[in-house]
């Protein structure tokens, strides 16, 4: 059950990315054609204002479809009705005129050779796959030539539309972080929580519920408790505590290393903080979780950065064993995973966001778009490289699952 709810967890987060991308598509003048939960074959569907809106059969995540990402070349055509030509030749004069005409970057008479190419199309007897291939040419072809497309936009919104991906997921992420130092425990207590079995402060007699109001007779505010306890560097120490309407003294008890620092083995209780605490202190989260996956993402030729990737498979394990801890762990680790998503997704290699940022950048500097081979061998790199990411994942969470 935990796994089925962690990959639906991985799902909303692929959903809401592809949420930031059709609704800024739309906010400046994108139609998108598509914009799908889950993933076909559809379970229902409904067009709307030009929009098909549907939910898939496969529940994992969404995709927007945005009209005319890339501007349309005559090779397209050649792939997508090469089946059709073969079992009908009345098929190549109207093809070629819209050939000629994109051949010359002429759209306006292109435009206008579309329809006797449709007609043409609808007449023909083709089989049944080369009619799906023809058809979905021409539905290529004519979002390609619409004026919404997104080859046609100016460079701003062609940027905002793609970085409004990542955004939607770093804006999950701030949304559940402070919610989570709002209602969880975002701020610590002088409240002992929890004491850890085998721990110092089990063995010295700490319990649950006990409230630390000192430390060798000196009072302590909660966040003093672990840097007192830390800066004593193994001296032994005596707590004061409030243990229902009893003043203890436990100790003297030596703190002992663990992890690096000198520590107990005692967890505080949480309060929530303010609304506007809250939201300062996920943005200092968010700022600080962020610097420390760029500078594990440029550790990447290390072997020692290798190992801290992780693939889907661990993603759900980690969220799956969070969930087991409670809801809120859960949240915590998904607010995570959204940011690393949104992050990941803009390095510059397509076909990731990043990439798409990137070749507008320099259509915008060139002043005319880039022909479509350069994306495809630009995207070969890319797709190499991230399936390369996706391997050493793989081979780590195995490695993780087989204990090694």
């Amino acid at each position: 059950m935990n796994v089925a709810i962690a990959i639906l967890g991985l799902a909303l987060l692929v959903l809401v990315h592809e949420l930031g991308h059709f609704s800024t598509a739309r906010l400046v003048g994108m139609n998108p054609r598509r914009f799908y939960i889950g993933f076909p074959p559809a379970v229902v569907k409904v067009t709307r204002k030009g929009t098909e809106y549907g939910i898939g059969a496969i529940p994992l995540g969404g995709y927007v479809k945005i009209p005319g990402m890339h501007r349309p070349a005559a090779g397209d055509l050649d792939l997508s009705f090469s089946g059709a030509l073969a079992e009908d030749t009345g098929l190549l004069a109207p093809l070629e005129r819209v050939k000629r005409e994109l051949v010359v970057f002429d759209l306006d008479q292109a435009r206008a050779a579309v329809p006797e190419l449709e007609r043409a199309t609808a007449e023909a007897h083709l089989s049944p796959q080369a009619a799906r291939s023809a058809e979905r040419g021409l539905s290529e072809l004519r979002d390609g030539l619409a004026d919404d497309a997104y080859w046609r936009a100016s460079t701003w919104k062609r940027i905002v539309v793609i970085l409004a991906g990542p955004a939607a997921n770093v804006l999950f992420a701030l949304v559940v972080f402070t919610f989570l130092f709002t209602f969880g425990e975002g701020k610590a207590t002088t409240t002992v929580h929890d004491v850890l079995a085998g721990k110092p402060a089990a063995a010295a007699g700490l319990k649950p519920g006990d409230e630390i109001f000192q430390i060798d007779g000196r009072p302590v505010t909660a966040g003093q408790i672990p840097t007192r306890i830390a800066n004593s560097k193994g001296r032994p120490l005596v707590l004061t505590v409030l243990r229902g309407a009893d003043t203890l003294q436990i100790g003297p008890v030596r703190p002992e290393k663990i992890q690096g620092a000198y520590r107990l083995g005692l967890v505080l209780s949480g309060e929530g903080l303010s609304f506007p605490a809250a939201v300062w202190a996920s943005t200092r989260l968010t700022g600080d979780v962020s610097k420390q996956i760029v500078a594990s993402l440029t550790n990447l030729v290390h072997k020692k950065g290798r190992k801290d990737i992780s693939s889907a498979v661990g993603i759900v394990q980690g969220s799956s064993t969070a969930l087991s801890q409670g809801a809120l762990d859960f949240l915590w680790v998904l607010g995570l995973i959204s940011l690393s998503l949104a992050l990941l997704n803009l390095l510059p290699l397509l076909p990731l966001d990043g990439g798409h940022i990137a070749f507008s950048i320099v259509e915008g500097i060139r002043g005319r778009p880039l022909a479509r081979e350069v994306y495809e061998r630009v995207s070969m790199v890319g797709i190499v490289l991230v399936l390369g990411l996706f391997f050493i994942g793989l081979s780590n969470d195995l490695g993780r699952l087989g204990g090694g």
